[in-house]
């Protein structure tokens, strides 16, 4: 049992990680951050415990700066959730459809509802988070304003849904990552795993080629390779990976081993069960 029963989110009441927040943690009291360097702070100075985190979507991608953020917060990685994000385009109560010029929302969100905003000549405006957005149209008194957000933040806001799923693609799902101060790995034999990690190579030639070979020759299974510029540098690369397995496999213990030799830089984010809707997805 967790001597803090608070998890904390970035966003307002209502948004998408709040509703994670209460699909994972149903009895753990979800706590509101301004920003995602909030969040993990909130973590690491014990006002709350875990962190829920999105890091990616099946139709926006990556979300923006988690990939910085993460290797540098000091926290692990103890559990995924894979959450189907259903949007609503929100407005205050007796707007209609066509009094809207201008919908604000996460740049996420707008992504990912991108070509039905094209289809109804709707403006997009980035706003911090969701429901965010949601509380600034509820706030307001322009018929012309709406938010893309949850029907949980519709309820919360007391807005009228104009539209319910409202995104792009019946298939848009968020990957959460929860985040903990203490690392808390499954057994070794408890079932399937994810291992996370980020890792440089060292600035000699074949070396991601040299450091990906132990994976392929171990036959360990990469579901996730990304790479991103590090401090503007268009020479500095780090790398985001997830594979199947735990840590303390043999197969796994021996790519990693060989990862070694090629790398400047290898933290391990986290060893964790891999969500039952992986395979679904």
């Amino acid at each position: 049992m967790l001597k803090n029963n608070t998890i904390s989110f970035q966003g307002e009441y209502g948004a998408n990680s709040h509703l994670a927040c209460k699909n994972v943690y149903p009895e753990m009291e979800a706590l509101p951050c301004h920003t995602f360097e909030d969040v993990f702070e909130s973590v690491k100075s014990g006002k709350s415990s875990l962190a829920m985190i999105p890091i990616e979507n099946s139709v926006a991608g990556r979300v923006a700066d988690i990939h910085y953020l993460l290797p540098e917060s000091g926290l692990f990685i103890i559990k995924e959730h894979f959450q189907k994000v259903n949007h609503c385009l929100l407005a205050k109560k007796g707007a209609n459809l066509e009094d809207l010029q201008n919908v604000y929302s996460h740049i996420q969100a707008l992504s990912q509802c991108r070509k039905n905003l094209h289809k109804l000549n709707l403006t997009s405006r980035v706003y911090a988070d969701t429901a965010g957005a949601a509380k600034k149209i509820s706030l307001g008194n322009k018929k012309s304003e709406g938010a893309i957000a949850s029907e949980f933040a519709s309820e919360i806001y007391k807005l009228k849904i104009l539209i319910k799923n409202f995104e792009d693609e019946e298939h848009n799902t968020t990957r959460f990552v929860i985040l903990s101060k203490n690392a808390k790995r499954p057994k070794l034999q408890s079932g399937n795993a994810i291992t996370s990690f980020v890792f440089q190579v060292r600035n000699v030639p074949s070396a991601l080629y040299k450091a990906m070979g132990g994976f392929a020759t171990n036959n360990i299974n990469m579901t996730k390779l990304e790479s991103y510029q590090l401090k503007g540098s268009f020479t500095a690369t780090q790398f985001y990976a997830d594979v199947e397995g735990h840590l303390e496999d043999k197969n796994l213990k021996l790519a990693m081993e060989e990862l070694k030799f090629y790398t400047s830089k290898l933290i391990i984010l986290g060893v964790y069960s891999a969500d039952r809707l992986r395979e679904k997805i």
